[in-house]
């Protein structure tokens, strides 16, 4: 009895306030997958991707679809030098999946070092074993190329007080800049939740800081009665376990809610 609707983009093909009226109750699950811009010289190059571009191809490819940007040789790392810039669990995906599609070399840049690195410490021993290399204490300056990405210049970090992460914050040292070649650069700094109050024209709806969606954790309901969110939304980016825990205590609630709406409207008749 389920029904999907699909290529419909809320705020523009259909109004939330539209939804709202239709539904007894809404989940808002839009999971966070914005991914964070590195702002250099030289972003308009081409061979330049966002993490999820890249690992959505190559899922795509490996289930069989047909996926133009892959075939033509775009998003496949075959024969290149790839270098990733990140250090989390994302980060890990695209080294591993571009050694998986026999890239000429694969390298991670991470500004950090090893001991401050958020990805899964078993992920980054894998990848080495794998044959990635990873370049620590680095972070890329500017993008160098004609119209597709030669090389990356590179400075290297150190690591001073720390942030309000509690982390060190890394600091560049001067007169350290070197380059590394780069076929294919891939960004895999994070994701960021999108701007929901602004694309459901719905300035009701209560964002935390990081514009994740504020919710009563007991019932995963928002500020605005009969609407519930969960996940990434609501958490920040993180683990599918942890979406998986949401959705199914979302799923509670929201059954709760409906049977207490029907108890009161029976009681009203």
């Amino acid at each position: 009895g389920i029904k999907f609707r699909q290529n419909i983009e809320v705020g523009k093909d259909i109004l939330f306030d539209e939804l709202k009226q239709k539904h007894d109750a809404l989940l808002i699950a839009t999971g966070v997958y914005k991914s964070r811009e590195v702002n250099l010289i030289g972003n308009d190059l081409k061979n330049i991707f966002p993490a999820m571009k890249f690992l959505t191809a190559s899922n795509r490819k490996g289930l069989g679809d047909k996926v133009e940007e892959f075939d033509n040789g775009n998003l496949n790392a075959e024969n290149k030098n790839v270098i990733v810039i990140g250090g989390g669990d994302t980060a890990m995906d695209c080294v591993r999946t571009a050694v998986r599609q026999n890239a000429k070399s694969v390298k991670c840049l991470y500004r950090r070092d090893r001991e401050n690195m958020p990805g899964s410490a078993r992920e980054v021993h894998n990848a080495e074993e794998e044959g990635v290399e990873f370049i620590w204490l680095s972070n890329p300056k500017e993008y160098i190329g004609t119209e597709k990405i030669l090389s990356i210049l590179v400075e290297k970090m150190k690591l001073g007080e720390p942030d309000s992460s509690g982390r060190k914050k890394p600091e560049p040292i001067s007169n350290s800049e070197f380059e590394m070649k780069a076929d294919m650069a891939i960004n895999a700094l994070g994701f960021d939740p999108e701007n929901l109050p602004k694309l459901f024209n719905d300035q009701n709806l209560l964002v935390s800081k990081w514009g994740t969606i504020k919710i009563n954790y007991q019932t995963m309901e928002t500020n605005t009665p009969g609407i519930f969110s969960a996940g990434d939304i609501v958490r920040g980016a993180s683990l599918v376990v942890w979406a998986i825990k949401d959705g199914r205590e979302a799923a509670v609630s929201i059954s709760k809610y409906l049977e207490l709406k029907l108890q009161k409207k029976i009681k009203a008749a």
